[in-house]
């Protein structure tokens, strides 16, 4: 394995099949040659994207956690708006830097945080008259929305630049079209 995804986020990550090839991608991961763009469900309505360079360390009371921390390495997050829902915003990301929990402590730091994530994202957020349907889904929702939707490298042997996009799952779609809806 390449590089990791959290716990129950979706969608694509590296798996290098010799050696020299896990070596060279982990060379292209730390030379920032390799993309990885994610898309993210935030609590709350962005007005604008932006860069997110804040160091991420371990949180200093609670060991299992990562928080933005002076003493921490320095992550880079950039996002941009998607698309806006009334109490929430589809978020696509892009990593600069790959710290344990990068995105989910950026968008918590910058008071957005992950629709369903368990650790850093607090309680639901429900739009103003929002309807018993879209109620149910966002709480049935049960683990972060973040999906790794792309990812591009350049291959160990050949040398050509390739890609990959995997869809977003059916429950994030679904969780989607529910927060479209008109609430009725």
């Amino acid at each position: 394995i390449v590089h990791r995804l959290d716990k129950e986020t979706t969608g694509l990550m590296v798996v290098a099949r010799t050696l020299a090839a896990h070596k060279d991608l982990v060379e292209q991961l730390q030379e920032r040659t390799v993309s990885r763009h994610y898309q993210a469900l935030v609590n709350g309505v962005m007005t604008a994207g932006g860069t997110i360079d804040e160091p991420i360390g371990r949180h200093p009371v609670d060991r299992k956690r990562m928080a933005v921390n002076d003493r921490g390495r320095e992550a880079i997050t950039h996002y941009r708006v998607n698309r806006r829902f009334p109490a929430h915003t589809l978020v696509d990301v892009k990593l600069e830097t790959g710290r344990t929990h990068q995105i989910r402590v950026h968008m918590n730091h910058i008071h957005y945080p992950i629709v369903g994530d368990p650790v850093y994202g607090g309680r639901n957020r429900f739009p103003a008259g929002c309807s018993e349907q879209q109620r149910e889904v966002i709480s049935a929702f049960s683990r972060q929305a973040l999906h790794a939707r792309e990812l591009t490298i350049i291959h160990p042997q050949t040398g050509e630049e390739i890609s990959w996009e995997a869809p977003l799952p059916d429950d994030y779609v679904e969780l989607l079209d529910v927060l479209g809806s008109s609430g009725e």
